[in-house]
């Protein structure tokens, strides 16, 4: 007999709910005894599970013991998150009837070196952002001496140490060395992880076919290999808008449809990269500087360039899908083999 499985996973147990026709069998396991659970497995069960932060170590446990595994979209599925009885018994039941009535979002669960890849990235942004904090904290307290330093000077080891040449307070002194020394340990490891990005990113397939495009660079193209994945898995392109979160909120009501500000949905991070090397396109590229200075006239630069990016998206989709590689990307010539 067929039986739909949903598992109420956390970070050191997880709650099961085998559910048949005729009868609904629960029970806890301890994440650190799967051997226990796999035993209670079957070749023809079907599974359920949310995404959370150890999904994959727990897929990859239990995947060769069933017949399917199903990785729940939790922002989607909202019925566990907005339940009014929350226990794990009852989410993982919940999960278990609607695996059976098949009714469940799906979320693609990526390649392992794609998700180290993006995780490194977005690693890589967190420090950028709290390098940029420091620095500015250095200008303000620099500011309140009367003290005035352009943006670009705390970019060099001459220019950090120039921010302990001013005449300032002994308490001021202290916090902007300490301030100095985190940027510097920063710039170390943002540098590190500059490195480990190029290689990987370089032994990425279709690496090569994406940084052939003009405005994409090997870090920029790396980040957005690694955050869409495999593109196979998106059989049209308006999947991989929707997967970047690029495209319009629409509200249809009888007679009345409205099409409002993009969903924002995936990563802020692919959204912000997309968005700067579609800033650096424009600049080459004719076909892309005429669409969006057309659009530009029209609806104002904002939507303009978020439009573009989509062209822009829309163009590395079919190069990654036609295994394209640019030997002029302005003038749209391909290499030929």
């Amino acid at each position: 007999m067929k039986r739909f499985i949903g598992v109420d996973l956390h970070k050191n147990s997880f709650t099961v709910c085998f559910f048949t026709d005729k009868k609904k069998d629960f029970k806890t396991y301890a994440l650190s005894k799967l051997d226990s659970f796999k035993t209670d497995l079957r070749k023809h069960d079907v599974l359920a599970v949310e995404s959370t932060t150890n999904t994959r170590y727990f897929v990859s446990e239990i995947l060769d013991f069933v017949k399917e595994i199903k990785v729940i979209n939790p922002r989607q599925f909202k019925v566990i998150s907005e339940s009014v009885k929350k226990t794990d018994r009852n989410d993982a039941e919940i999960i278990a009837l609607y695996l059976s009535k098949g009714l469940l979002p799906e979320v693609r669960m990526k390649d392992k070196k794609y998700t180290e890849l993006e995780s490194l990235a977005q690693t890589r942004d967190k420090l950028v952002k709290l390098r940029t904090s420091l620095k500015n904290k250095i200008h303000n307290i620099l500011c309140s001496y009367g003290i005035v330093t352009k943006r670009e000077s705390l970019s060099s080891e001459k220019g950090l140490n120039n921010i302990l040449s001013y005449n300032v307070s002994d308490t001021a002194y202290v916090e902007l060395e300490v301030l100095v020394n985190q940027i510097r340990s920063l710039n170390e490891n943002i540098k590190k992880l500059d490195n480990e990005m190029s290689d990987r990113g370089k032994k990425l397939d279709k690496h090569k076919n994406i940084t052939s495009i003009k405005g994409v660079g090997d870090r920029s193209g790396t980040i957005l290999l690694s955050i869409m994945g495999d593109v196979n898995d998106f059989d049209i392109e308006k999947k991989l808008f929707s997967y970047f979160g690029i495209v319009p909120r629409v509200s249809n009501s009888n007679d009345t449809v409205y099409h409002g500000r993009i969903t924002k949905r995936g990563t802020k991070l692919g959204r912000t990269t997309l968005v700067q090397c579609t800033l650096v396109a424009i600049r080459y590229s004719p076909y892309l500087r005429s669409f969006y200075e057309k659009l530009k006239s029209k609806k104002g630069s904002g939507k303009a360039i978020i439009a573009t990016a989509k062209k822009l998206l829309s163009i590395i989709y079919n190069t990654l899908k036609n295994n394209w590689v640019f030997k002029d990307f302005t003038q749209f010539q391909l290499e030929t083999s």
